[in-house]
């Protein structure tokens, strides 16, 4: 077997596996690792000051709502049209817009458009792009651009066969007894190429005596008989005798072309390619379109002026070979340390299955190598020059740095703002995941492509939106982009308008939704995008705190491998957490100050190491990495190993002498007083005790979770009752939850996301440092309490018998709905009180109901909205009313209620209104009831009552499935239909308040 170059200078000084931030610069036209972009911090409010984020709670700006995907049928659009979907988008509250061309609908039904005169990157695109930036400026909106059409990023300048295209390995194998001769052209790739890749490249011819069998399809090779027959091909054939005791498999690779388009393309005239993403020949090729056929001056002008994002979807690089680059085994050499040819057949993948292997170890450790290569690639060929251009145009750049197996938490730590997926993460860890690395490089903003769901186009109801974004704002993400906008109109397409999924997508109903003006929802937006705008205004403030960092060995993404000790014993109880990569621990934020790594920043207090979950549970470490590990320990950090890290072995293929000196500083990091060592996972909480670590939240076991943020000395905390993954059934969850506090004499604030609302906490006591607060939230919802300095002498309780507690000015107010004696005790007494009367609850079964029956009209974009009345005695949803069935649109619920001429000041009510399908407002003698948590159908009336005859209306808006499966029976009539209205029960529920003196 030929050994790899064991080049001593490469294995000692580190070169190996080592990140970009210990280095102090990249490639040409790159800024420094680490240097925060001419973008960073724009649309985002990282270092706004607590009291500021209180004051502008109210009305939060478009700097921190959320956005919208939004879809274009390439450049076939009116830039009038375009101005007035800018238009819809600012007067309903959101903050961004992505352009993005997506087309996949077209496609399906085999509608084309002029792409010589409409494609993507044409002077309509162009003209389309200048509309939108120049109407948002004026709303002070974002815009972003994705930087190809579709996805992954491609031009149209670029064929299969250039370098800069998207490049594969393809090998051909044929078997070869031992001792005889092959006398014949080399094998012909077992995958074919693409029709419209011509050209191939000989990288090497191999020849390796096999073992045994297939094992589930995989070969497997003797190393040690490696033979390199590749300056032996002449003219394209190969003669060659196999020594004794085969068989042997001859294998030769070629380079070609991978032909990969963009997703659901053609696009553009001539057809757009996809590019390296992992050399400078491919994103140069981006670049340069972009320089000499998109931009002009005015183009330069609005783009700087707008400061948007250049955007990339995940890196979905799609092949039937094995991903390649035509500098590969070059790139490997220098990063990795040694020859990839003796082991390139370990990488070989047909269809992303391996074909070959050697012994366990070697393979793994081989394609850890490879794949961290191709990471490294990815980042300093592809995202780093990509940013760089962005800069230079006054943007940033947003990706979702995904879908390989690269490292993706060192990506998220580079670019301006890493971008997750609520339809491709698989639970909350994955957002966690990339969430550790905005947080240690010290960026702000962690996005994500949010609420799409396969199948649930027009379906997709608020209420499982809701529970979806508080679940993943819990785990880290403040900026969602939401999936998606549609532009109203292309050729061919039917009522509602054009939709990158709908109707078709795969021969299915296309992935949801698409908002806008054209679902009935769409009548209540605001008040979902104020809700967003100031839940994200708060997770965009100041500096997340986390109790533990797990260190992984990998940085693969959306993979739903997390820390399961986390999910299922520490989180339930108040623990939070995040991932590190070894990357990561270069950047400058990665220092221990009191024991806390990152103190300026996420403030760790321990940091947790456990086996590569990726590859069979193996304690694997860099040296480089248990370098760094062990200046961290020795600087002060807690350490607590997982597991026996007595036998750990090096990531990749151990170079000489590495394993000893692996071996040897883990011990050195193990003898230290703070690290301690435990067999099970089930034993953390054991460790974390003796090194003397609490959570800075602590309640009883349940489905609870916190994001802690600290600006200035205000503790902001987002509480969720939150799905760890998307299947996980919840319950409501009423429980006392310990909060830590910057200042000791901090008091609790209730921050009313959907009102704006800023209220003390009424009822709360203080330990220590921790304030407890009870929290009561139905499955998905949040809640958020700032922990402040007190706006002077406000008054609190400690307890209470029963009932309710609010502040009113310098006094405690009761609420009960029932009548009795009620205790309340404060820090100075214990008062009694007592409540005569509470009126019994009333049943509101009674209703009139006119419902906008919404329609297709004259056109594809048209909507005709004729009422229906009805009368019910009793409440069922449409599809179950004679006439409603297939009824989608905007109902309004009316009726009449006699509260007496002995009600007064003193009595309230809420009113319970059960089921309500979809979103929903209330009307009270003619005044409209502040906004209304979706997932919460109780709402307070206070104030809004009067004695003698009291008018309640509901309004509830639908989405529009119940009715396409009547205007597009072929593709939606399968859909069920949904339950749709006010579905009840509804009641009046009287309570009584009395005064309590402070």
């Amino acid at each position: 077997m030929q050994q790899p170059d064991q080049s001593p200078d490469l294995a000692a000084s580190g070169i190996r596996r080592r990140s970009l931030f210990g280095a102090a610069a990249v490639t040409a036209g790159v800024v420094v690792a680490g240097q925060a972009p001419a973008t960073a911090g724009r649309g985002t409010s990282g270092h706004a000051r607590g009291r500021d984020v209180l004051r502008g709670f109210q009305r939060p700006g478009p700097e921190t709502a959320a956005g919208f995907r939004w879809w274009w049928p390439h450049g076939a659009v009116d830039p009038k049209e375009i101005a007035r979907e800018v238009d819809q988008v600012a007067a309903a509250g959101f903050g961004a817009l992505e352009i993005a061309d997506v087309t996949h609908s077209l496609a399906a039904r085999g509608i084309t458009i002029d792409l010589e005169k409409h494609g993507w990157g044409t002077a309509s695109w162009v003209a389309g792009v200048k509309a939108a930036l120049d109407r948002a400026a004026r709303h002070g909106i974002r815009v972003d651009i994705t930087i190809g059409p579709s996805w992954p990023a491609a031009v149209p300048t670029v064929t299969p066969d250039d370098e800069a295209a998207c490049s594969e390995l393809a090998h051909g194998q044929a078997v070869v007894a031992g001792g005889s001769t092959y006398d014949a052209a080399l094998p012909d790739p077992v995958v074919a190429p693409e029709s419209e890749s011509a050209d191939r490249h000989l990288v090497a011819v191999q020849a390796f005596r096999t073992v045994g069998e297939p094992v589930k399809a995989v070969q497997t090779l003797d190393p040690s008989s490696y033979v390199d027959l590749t300056a032996t091909v002449v003219g394209g054939r190969i003669t060659w005798t196999a020594p004794e005791g085969g068989p042997w498999v001859l294998l030769a690779h070629w380079r070609r072309g991978s032909g990969q388009e963009p997703e659901a393309g053609p696009h553009t005239s001539p057809r757009s390619y996809v590019v390296d993403h992992f050399s400078a020949a491919g994103s140069g090729a981006v670049i340069d379109f972009w320089k000499h056929r998109i931009l002009d001056s005015s183009l330069r002008r609005l783009l700087a002026k707008a400061g948007g994002y250049l955007f990339e979807d995940s890196l979905e690089i799609e092949t039937d070979a094995t991903i390649w680059t035509p500098r590969m085994l070059e790139e490997f050499r220098r990063r990795a340390g040694y020859d990839l040819l003796p082991y390139l057949p370990v990488v070989v993948e047909v269809k992303e299955k391996y074909v070959f292997a050697y012994d366990a170890v070697t393979t793994t450790r081989v394609r850890d190598d490879f794949n961290q290569v191709l990471s490294d690639l990815y980042r300093d060929h592809h995202l780093l020059p990509v940013q760089g251009f962005a800069r230079s145009l006054g943007m940033g750049l947003r990706v979702q740095p995904y879908g390989l197996e690269t490292d993706t938490v060192e990506h998220a730590a580079l670019i301006d703002v890493p971008e997750t997926e609520s339809l491709g993460f698989k639970n909350l860890d994955d957002y966690r995941v990339m969430a550790g690395g905005r947080d240690l490089a010290g960026h702000t903003v962690l996005s994500c492509e949010a609420i799409c769901y396969v199948g649930a186009a027009y379906q997709t109801t608020w209420d499982r939106a809701l529970q979806t974004l508080n679940s993943i704002y819990a785990a880290g993400v403040n900026m969602a982009m939401i999936h998606g906008f549609a532009y109203a109109d292309a050729p061919g397409v039917t009522w509602p308008g054009f939709a990158a999924f709908s109707p078709y997508y795969n021969g299915a109903v296309g992935y949801g939704d698409a908002w806008g003006p054209r679902t009935p929802q769409w009548r209540h937006i605001r008040d979902l995008s104020d809700y967003l705008a100031r839940t994200q205004l708060v997770l965009q403030t100041g500096t997340p705190r986390y109790d533990i960092v797990f260190l992984r060995q990998k940085g693969w993404a959306s993979t739903g491998i997390g820390a399961p000790w986390a999910t299922n014993n520490g989180i339930p109880v108040g623990w939070t957490h995040s991932f590190a990569t070894p990357a990561l621990l270069d950047l400058p934020r990665a220092k221990v100050r009191r024991g806390r790594l990152a103190p300026d920043g996420p403030a760790y207090k321990v940091m947790i190491i456990g086996p590569d979950q990726f590859r069979g549970a193996e304690r694997t470490m860099a040296v480089s990495t248990a370098e760094r590990v062990l200046e961290l320990g020795r600087a002060g950090l807690p350490i607590v190993f997982l597991g026996d890290w007595s036998a750990a072995e090096p990531v990749g293929l151990a170079q000489p002498g590495e394993t000893d000196r692996l071996r040897a500083l883990v011990a050195q990091i193990r003898a230290l007083s703070t690290t301690r060592t435990v067999a099970v996972d089930t034993e953390i909480p054991v460790a974390l005790a003796d090194l003397g670590i609490t959570p800075d939240v602590r309640h009883d076991s349940s489905t609870v979770q916190t994001v802690r943020r600290v600006t200035d000395d205000v503790d902001l905390y987002y509480v969720a009752n939150a799905k760890h993954a998307e299947n996980r059934k919840l319950v409501r969850v009423t429980q006392d939850v310990w909060l830590t506090a910057t200042r000791g004499d901090a008091v609790p604030y209730l921050l009313d996301a959907w009102t704006g609302e800023t209220t003390p906490v009424a009822l709360w006591e203080r330990k220590g440092d921790q304030v407890r607060v009870t929290v009561d939230l139905l499955p998905g919802q949040s809640t958020i309490v700032a922990l402040a300095r007190p706006h002077g002498r406000t008054p609190s309780a400690t307890a209470v018998s029963g009932g309710s507690l609010r502040v009113l000015g310098q006094s405690l107010v009761l609420r009960a709905s029932t009548a009795g004696d009620y205790t309340v005790t404060t820090p100075r007494r214990t008062t009694t009180t007592s409540v005569g009367r509470v009126r019994e609850p009333i049943a509101l079964a009674s209703w009139d109901l006119a419902v906008e029956d919404w329609q297709p009209g004259a056109t594809a974009t048209d909507t005709v909205r004729p009422v229906r009345r009805v009368h019910l005695d009793a409440l069922l949803p449409w599809s179950q009313v004679p006439g409603l069935e297939d009824v989608s649109g905007v109902g309004v619920y009316s009726t009449t209620v006699d509260l007496g001429r002995d009600w007064t000041a003193a009595d309230g009510a809420v009113l319970e209104l059960g089921e309500v399908n979809d979103t929903y407002r209330v009307r009270v003698n003619g005044r409209q009831v502040a906004p209304c948590d979706v997932l919460d159908t109780t709402v307070d009336l206070s104030g809004l009552l009067r004695r003698g005859r009291n008018q309640i209306e509901v309004e509830v808006a639908t989405t529009l499935i119940n009715r396409l499966r009547t205007v597009t029976p072929a593709v939606y009539g399968p859909v069920p239909r949904q339950a749709y209205g006010l579905v009840g029960p509804v009641r009046l529920v009287p309570y009584a308040e009395k005064t309590i003196s402070r």
